[in-house]
């Protein structure tokens, strides 16, 4: 549901690429939920999304474009935070919700059949790996990335939403994490393309975006705890 004192559901597309496309169920709030739906050989699979009019819409249209089946493959739940609307979007389309093998607490949480994904998300061509796996604070996170498209999906330690982002940069790592920021995003070289699960995602020199993400990630932490601070008291 939206941050209290945000708008009604009103779906905007902000990523749209040959391969998939994103959105914002609740384009006025200040998480800037993103969600998106990924074409693959194995049909349209559904990353950790939230619900409005007209998302069903655009999983069809995806998928018809897409180069495999037209149907949704899945949903996937890669933030143990982001069950977000995944059971009901996965009922509508009869697809079960996956979670990665490793991530604990999820499951049992989800009004909907659950299955389990390893290395590989399903027949997709999406490589599945660990970003984070922490009990204090609580955090387990999984992204994906696909070698033949250079596609890299990062649910939440790094963004584009305003609250992730100091200085100059394009994407900022999230502001719990900038004294550790996620070094093994580097493991994948430097990625074509960048959608994360808040904000827009990075389309032109993503690669170039992450590394500045990462190197300048403490050098500015002090700027984006100030800019918080101050929005949180001018707010």
């Amino acid at each position: 549901m939206p941050m209290k004192g945000d708008g009604p559901a009103d779906l905007q597309v902000i990523d749209r690429f040959d391969g998939g496309v994103g959105w914002l169920a609740y384009p006025d709030e200040t998480m800037q939920r993103a969600s998106h739906a990924l074409a693959t050989p194995d049909g349209v699979w559904v990353i950790d999304p939230v619900d409005a009019a007209g998302v069903d819409d655009l999983l069809a249209e995806v998928g018809e474009s897409g180069p495999g089946a037209s149907e949704v493959a899945g949903v996937a739940v890669c933030l143990d935070r982001h069950k977000r609307d995944a059971a009901a979007i996965a009922r509508r389309h009869d697809v079960d919700v996956y979670v990665p093998t490793w991530m604990s607490g999820v499951a049992n949480e989800i009004d909907a059949p659950v299955s389990r994904f390893g290395s590989d998300l399903g027949d997709s061509g999406f490589e599945s790996f660990v970003i984070r796996d922490s009990s204090l604070p609580p955090w387990q996170e999984a992204g994906l990335y696909n070698p033949g498209t250079g596609t890299m999906v990062v649910p939440e330690s790094v963004g584009t939403a305003a609250y992730f982002l100091a200085g100059e940069e394009r994407l900022g790592v999230h502001p719990m994490l900038r004294l550790t920021p996620p070094e093994g995003l580097r493991s994948h070289g430097r990625p074509e393309r960048i959608l994360v699960g808040h904000g827009a995602g990075i389309h032109e020199d993503a690669g170039g975006a992450l590394e500045g993400a990462l190197r300048s990630s403490r050098a500015n932490t002090p700027s984006l705890y100030a800019k918080t601070l101050k929005g949180f008291l001018t707010g």
